[in-house]
């Protein structure tokens, strides 16, 4: 399987060609339905919308992460095609996906560089400010580490997976309001609504554990 190259128009902005639903979504279903074609017709598809995807993900980094757009959107599909074929749906359902594998790889990422260099690594750091597709860190938003936010988004799972997975989306896979509000089946307000609790209890959770370590 051989990706596509990116232009430089990519590299500098999220302008771009968006995939019609449902050419996405007939391809995955024919891929799940058997058909080895369809996964190749796919690819350059949905590539675009992946990097932008990545691009939004890590424009909430600040230092310590050596990830590029390009090799995220690269492991993220490498994953989705290691994913069981029948259980693709939807254009929507897949974008989900690839928001939580880039978040698995994110992580992962991080982890190595702490094991690699035991005390001397640099931490990867992130920010919750609510930047959007236009927008990037907010400079008075502090920063927490990007491990930490995993387990804190973790402990909020286990009693509002909803939420959690709002954040997930948002944060992780880089989806706007309305595209989190596509892939979940609710209403743009509602993901504002998730949205804006779910990184106020993440605050004070970091904050909690800032102070305690």
């Amino acid at each position: 399987m051989v990706l596509p190259p990116h232009s430089p128009s990519e590299r500098t902005s999220d302008s771009g060609p968006v995939a019609p639903p449902g050419s996405v979504t007939e391809r995955l279903l024919a891929w799940g339905a058997g058909d080895a074609s369809a996964f190749d017709a796919l690819l350059p598809t949905v590539y675009a919308e992946l990097r932008r995807q990545a691009r939004r993900a890590l424009r909430r980094e600040s230092v310590g992460n050596t990830l590029e757009p390009t090799a995220l959107v690269h492991e993220a599909y490498l994953r989705l095609a290691g994913q069981e074929r029948g259980q693709w749906r939807s254009r929507e359902q897949f974008f989900g996906i690839a928001a939580q594998l880039m978040r698995r790889i994110l992580v992962d990422h991080a982890r190595a560089r702490h094991a690699a260099k035991r005390g001397g690594a640099q931490r990867v750091c992130v920010t919750l400010a609510d930047g959007d597709a236009s927008g990037g860190p907010d400079a008075e938003e502090p920063r927490v580490d990007l491990l930490a936010l995993h387990d804190a988004l973790s402990r909020l799972a286990a009693f509002d997976a909803r939420q959690a997975h709002v954040v997930e989306l948002r944060y992780f896979g880089g989806l706007t309001i309305d595209e989190t509000a596509a892939a979940l089946g609710l209403s743009p307000a509602t993901v504002k609504r998730e949205w804006a609790v779910a990184r106020a209890w993440l605050r004070r959770e970091l904050a909690g554990d800032a102070s305690g370590g």
